[in-house]
């Protein structure tokens, strides 16, 4: 079995990325640490790619960002795009280049990530996203390779940079607000995906029912995609039902706008007849009638912390991994209105 970079690292104690920069005699790294490094090298007989190595020395300064396997959905998602801005002002402030990785399913994203780290093209990757499983993620930390996650880490916890919210805890005070508004059928709605932040957010939001004691009913927890167009959809079957709910937790702007026009469809009105409230704050929940009260998570933050880590571990190779939670706060529009046919909520009203 081939001798990889990460076995080198283990003898030598210290990061891949540590060992990359001493192939490519990178500044940051110090005597003693090269020579150490040098020495497991020769221990294992580990003959690293010089050529890649060079290739970095003279490329170096560039940044992948990863998108999720999308067609197009990424690329129109709000969320991305400002957490890019953020990815990309950070960079250019600190004179890094960043490209964007993405593809129509992962073995096209995992055949540039190779292009790019083989050629030493990339010093280092951020993900936009967390999801479980995840080919990807697996594939940068068995190779080595420097990355931080924006998202929770399921994986290799002690040993990944990632840049996070609280999801679990915003989605739980989305759901308490709603509560106090007299609201005690409450649904959730979320992306047709396995992306960490919407089981973080369905987290809270059970805890939320949970904690003040309200039933949970399955049917009220369902999936969709970003666009709805079928005639018959979950969302159209949950609010033409004789249960339906009068409040709704919905885990992204963009759903919550099909969703808002679903309602609308139905005839049902908004906020009167359903309160949404949903995340990210993005242009989605402005363009909306009524404009939607939404989690705004500091996307554009995101971004920029998770630039200024990575390129932090770049030029501080043996720092150990980061973990920071980006504040989240809530703007209140027009979606949501006190539940008048609650008896507990008539009677404080009188």
């Amino acid at each position: 079995m081939p001798v990889t970079i990460k076995d080198v690292a283990t003898l030598a104690g210290v990061s891949t990325s540590t060992v990359s920069r001493t192939c490519s005699n990178h500044p940051s790294i110090s005597r003693q640490t090269k020579e150490k490094v040098r020495r497991a090298m020769a221990e294992l007989g580990y003959e690293p790619n010089f050529q890649a190595s060079n290739l970095a020395s003279q490329n170096s300064r560039t940044i992948g960002i990863i998108l999720p396997v999308s067609e197009k959905e990424a690329y129109q998602n709000a969320f991305y795009l400002e957490i890019i801005r953020g990815i990309s002002q950070f960079c250019n402030r600190q004179q890094y280049i960043n490209t964007i990785i993405t593809g129509q399913n992962e073995e096209e994203i995992l055949q540039a990530i190779r292009t790019m780290s083989k050629s030493g093209q990339a010093e280092g990757f951020i993900v936009l996203y967390s999801k479980e499983p995840d080919e990807i993620i697996n594939y940068l930390y068995e190779e080595g390779l420097l990355y931080v996650l924006i998202g929770k880490a399921c994986h290799h916890v002690n040993e990944t940079i990632y840049i996070d919210n609280d999801n679990v805890l915003a989605a739980k005070e989305a759901t308490e607000y709603l509560i106090q508004l007299g609201h005690t059928k409450i649904a959730y709605v979320s992306n047709v995906d396995n992306l960490t932040f919407a089981s973080d957010r369905k987290a809270g939001y059970l805890s939320a029912l949970t904690q003040h004691h309200l039933p949970f009913f399955p049917e009220y927890c369902i999936e969709i995609p970003y666009v709805l167009e079928e005639k018959e959809n979950p969302v159209q079957q949950l609010l033409s039902s004789k249960k339906r709910p009068t409040a709704i937790v919905v885990s992204d702007d963009i759903l919550a706008f099909s969703l808002e026009k679903v309602a609308l469809e139905l005839g049902l009105k908004i906020p009167e007849d359903l309160s949404i409230i949903s995340f990210n704050n993005s242009l989605f929940s402005k363009l909306t009638t009524p404009q939607l009260t939404s989690i705004d998570i500091n996307s554009y933050q995101l971004g920029t912390e998770a630039a200024s880590q990575i390129i932090n571990h770049i030029e501080n190779p043996n720092l150990l991994a980061t973990k920071i939670i980006v504040p989240y706060f809530m703007v209140e529009r027009q979606s949501c209105c006190r539940n008048e046919n609650n008896p507990l909520t008539t009677q404080s009203n009188s």
